[in-house]
């Protein structure tokens, strides 16, 4: 087993993230507290209330932390195109929902998304790209996932998969993606928190039959952010209690990994530089990378006159 951090940047060493990096390193999951990352509760309450007004907008149903959806919800018949892998075919209808795109519902979601101490962490799991020592960490989707109490979930596998489980492998100890999941409300094992495999980020770790007997809840304070590495298997425990169980996701990418949003045009119009560091969100989004290209962006020779 891993006892000792591999070699940190200046950043972890400034932030004293050096603990929360041997946790990711060792297990393949690492959880800040609110007193690390600088969130308040103020802050927290800004982006539940944007998230439930956004979750009544699209579903007309009334919501409260308290009480969950406050109305039936109907779902629409699932097509081929629709079903999600985390579910089984003859699963009932789910009691999540997620919002996609939360960056461009508020500022408050553009300022969680450059906090420093994650930034750090991301970077740190993805690395720098091979050749000048440049950051590779970049955004590929924002989302939040509003949970309400059901006993079915994802079913018996706790819907557990790898992020990065698209990309080829052998991976190596370089995340390809990675997770910053913000807990807007407690996480505990009853009210549906993140489940995962402690250890199977590591290369040669082959999960077995009894792979969901060796998944551990991830339980923590609100305000409290989880981090991991495209490697980790997770997925999530149902939720039994009454209420809601409520977060706000940026999930990573390396820099040559396909983004699950086109941000670099989803983002362009929007106020994207409206947030606490414009020049951290214009480098994440990628607007500057070389790649994917939109016109002509080498240099063309012209003939001489």
């Amino acid at each position: 087993m891993q006892t000792a951090v591999t070699q940190v940047s200046d950043e972890i060493k400034r932030l004293e993230l050096e603990r929360y990096v041997l946790q990711m390193e060792v297990d393949g999951l690492t959880v800040v507290p609110p007193s690390v990352t600088g969130v308040t509760p103020e802050f927290l309450d800004r982006c539940t209330e944007v998230l439930l007004t956004e979750f009544t907008r699209m579903t007309g149903a009334p919501i409260s932390l308290e009480n969950g959806p406050e109305a039936e919800l109907v779902w629409p018949e699932r097509t081929g195109k629709s079903r999600s892998f985390l579910r089984d075919e003859d699963a009932p209808p789910p009691t999540q929902m997620l919002i996609q795109q939360i960056m461009q519902l508020d500022r408050c979601f553009r300022d969680l998304f450059v906090n420093p101490v994650v930034d750090a962490l991301i970077d740190h799991a993805i690395g720098p790209v091979p050749f000048g020592g440049a950051k590779a960490r970049r955004l590929s989707s924002t989302n939040s996932f509003v949970k309400w109490q059901g006993e079915y979930g994802y079913g018996e596998s706790l819907g557990l998969h790898p992020d990065q489980g698209a990309t080829p492998r052998p991976w190596g100890a370089q995340a390809l993606t990675a997770n910053a999941t913000w807990c807007l409300t407690e996480y505990t094992k009853s009210d549906g928190a993140l489940a995962y495999v402690p250890g199977s980020h590591r290369p040669g770790f082959v999960a077995s039959a009894k792979v969901v007997q060796q998944a551990r809840p991830v339980e923590c304070e609100r305000g409290s952010v989880i981090v991991w590495p495209g490697s980790t298997l997770h997925g999530a425990f149902p939720k039994l209690t009454k209420g809601l169980r409520l977060n706000a996701v940026a999930y990573y990418r390396h820099q040559s990994v396909l983004p699950q949003e086109n941000m670099t045009i989803t983002m362009k119009d929007a106020p994207w530089d409206d947030c606490e560091n414009a020049d951290l969100m214009r480098e994440l989004i990628g607007f500057d990378d070389v790649f994917p290209y939109l016109k002509q962006s080498q240099e063309v020779p012209r003939a001489k006159a």
